[in-house]
């Protein structure tokens, strides 16, 4: 790795949330670790602001606005408690299948082998090949192929058979 792609590397983790970062290329091997101070950024959210009505509009009732939907993560079923997640292990970009003209590695619905290959993620020109850790059965595939993915995103839902 030369010089100038680990100053790069370290530029684009000191903007990101990534507390450690290791990577080994050959005999090369480098671990990259960020403190964090404790302060999280903020960006401010703007509050909703009742604007005057003019005089004929006034005299309509009008409906509130419904209160924003929040994600459920308890919503799912009872038995999605013993659903194995893979999680990408490094930063990089998302593929199914090892090039454009090539099947994708795993459908919904495949039954999958501890070992077997499930994607590739790019990190610096490297193809890493991403195996899965249990048997099972293919549930979702949460990350959209060809996209960038962060150090510790979800990219499979499998069901352990």
């Amino acid at each position: 790795m030369e010089y100038k792609q680990i100053q790069e590397l370290i530029k684009t983790i000191n903007k990101s949330n990534i507390s450690e970062l290791s990577i080994e290329e050959g005999d090369f091997k480098i671990t990259i670790k960020q403190e964090f101070t404790g302060q999280v950024p903020y960006a401010p959210v703007a509050q909703p602001v009742a604007l005057p009505q003019p005089a004929s509009q006034q005299s309509s009732p009008v409906a509130p606005a419904p209160a924003p939907v929040a994600d459920k993560p308890a919503a799912q079923p009872a038995q999605a408690s013993n659903l194995v997640t893979i999680k990408s292990p490094m930063i990089g970009t998302f593929y199914r299948s090892p090039s454009p003209d090539k099947p994708i590695f795993v459908n919904i619905g495949d039954e999958i082998k501890a070992g077997q290959v499930l994607c590739i993620i790019e990190a610096m020109k490297l193809f890493n090949e991403i195996e899965s850790e249990v048997s099972g059965r293919l549930v979702k595939v949460v990350a959209d192929d060809s996209s960038p993915v962060e150090y510790d995103q979800p990219l499979f839902i499998i069901e352990p058979m």
